[in-house]
């Protein structure tokens, strides 16, 4: 029988709806970030940076980027013959089809993966977090707490502690109380949806749990768990964290890679990010260009001005455009003369000539107040706009636009132009 300590189960389905029309064509977890790399390359690479390499990937929303984009796991060292990664999408048996209704469940489905490695332990963790942790580490402190449960927890304002499952902890770190997202939090400690369970221990709460609705980790699995009396603890980190499921903190999380001492490190040799790469030549910097704290990718071709941006591969900005912290993804191309300001250009979108991208006054949006809540412009994937447009704040853009849909060259801030399909 095959044998492996500890099996990693990466929940990548979600859809990442906060991330409006950037999620609207592709999984949050295959969004682009940091110029060459994709969202889940993060906790792959942790993942094989502690030594982990069995993982299954739970894919369900907009999969084929995401599948594409990691293969059979090669820039990852993931391609064995004896687990490696394996993508794991929902399936059909003889009771019928089910699509993953909750993180647990989904979990749950893949039960006879799982078995099919007599792990020891398994290790849950998010698809749509940038950070670098060692799970051994983690792995460890399990062990030494002879526990049944270990929850990665990390401390935050009060304010912020709502938002997050909080765990309140004795003198030795076990848990004493979990509450998932409480209006009045007792503890700024907040879980961050990375968990290691004794096998056996997680199969029997799955099997009981089966049935519930919507079946989740947070809501149902661990306050299951530690209402039974197993011993729950919780992990403390105090590195790196960031949850880029909105507009803003995505944006914030890229700009932070660029900041004179970042808090998150690209370029550590000890713990390097891997990812899929395209064989496309190195990039190109006219002699007009200026280029101010900045990540420019490979492939791009940069004749106008960069200043606090993420550039990624296969770029094109033409002589007299200014980019200023803004995020343009991989093979799109601003035109000549155009201006972008806090502006998040998706994959393969053009941009024509003599634009003025993120101007004005901030306003509220007219499209969907809960994703779009920022001075950011969020222009989706494949997107066309005419020459000599001029784009408000807090706007958002997707589809081939025409001089028609802006009224007299002009789209205000808080106003938007989708084309395809509804609210995202």
């Amino acid at each position: 029988m095959i044998k492996k300590e500890m099996v990693a189960m990466l929940l990548a389905g979600g859809q990442g709806s906060r991330l409006g029309v950037l999620t609207q064509k592709v999984a949050k977890p295959a969004v682009s970030f940091g110029g060459k790399y994709r969202i889940i390359d993060f906790p792959l690479s942790n993942c094989v940076n502690s030594g982990i390499s069995t993982v299954g990937v739970l894919t369900q929303y907009q999969p084929l980027r995401l599948n594409s984009h990691i293969g059979i796991g090669i820039p990852w060292d993931l391609d064995k013959n004896v687990g490696g990664v394996t993508i794991l999408p929902p399936y059909e048996n003889s009771k019928g089809s089910d699509w993953y209704t909750g993180t647990a469940n989904a979990v749950f489905q893949n039960l006879e993966y799982m078995e099919s490695y007599n792990p020891d332990y398994v290790l849950i963790l998010s698809g749509d977090h940038i950070y670098k942790m060692d799970y051994e580490t983690m792995l460890g402190y399990h062990k030494a707490n002879n526990a049944d449960v270990t929850i990665a927890v990390m401390p935050v304002s009060l304010e912020e502690a709502g938002r997050f499952g909080v765990v309140v902890t004795d003198e030795k770190n076990q848990v004493i109380e979990f509450e998932e997202k409480p209006p009045q939090p007792k503890s700024n400690l907040v879980s961050m949806g990375i968990y290691i369970f004794s096998w056996n221990v997680l199969k029997e709460t799955l099997v009981k749990l089966q049935d519930e609705p919507g079946c989740d980790f947070g809501k149902h699995i661990i306050p299951y768990i530690h209402e039974n009396g197993n011993r729950v603890f919780a992990y403390e980190y105090n590195g790196y964290w960031k949850d880029v499921g909105t507009l803003q903190s995505y944006w914030e999380a890229n700009m932070e890679l660029i900041d004179i001492v970042p808090e998150f490190n690209l370029y550590e040799e000890y713990w390097k990010i891997f990812t899929k790469t395209d064989i496309i030549p190195p990039h190109y910097i006219a002699s007009n260009a200026h280029i101010e704290r900045s990540i420019i990718s490979e492939g791009s071709e940069i004749y106008g001005e960069v200043i606090g941006s993420i550039i990624g591969a296969g770029v094109l900005i033409e002589e007299g455009a200014v980019i200023r912290d803004s995020i343009v993804m991989r093979d799109s191309h601003i035109g000549k003369n155009t201006r972008l300001y806090n502006t998040i250009v998706a994959e393969s979108s053009v941009i024509g000539s003599g634009c003025e991208i993120g101007i004005g006054d901030y306003a509220e949006s007219e499209y969907d107040k809960k994703v779009y809540n920022s001075e950011l412009v969020t222009i989706g994937e494949v997107s066309v706009i005419p020459d000599n447009i001029r784009i408000g704040k807090n706007t958002a853009i997707m589809g081939e636009t025409v001089y028609e849909d802006y009224k007299d060259n002009f789209l205000p801030s808080g106003g938007y132009i989708v084309k395809t399909g509804g609210i995202v």
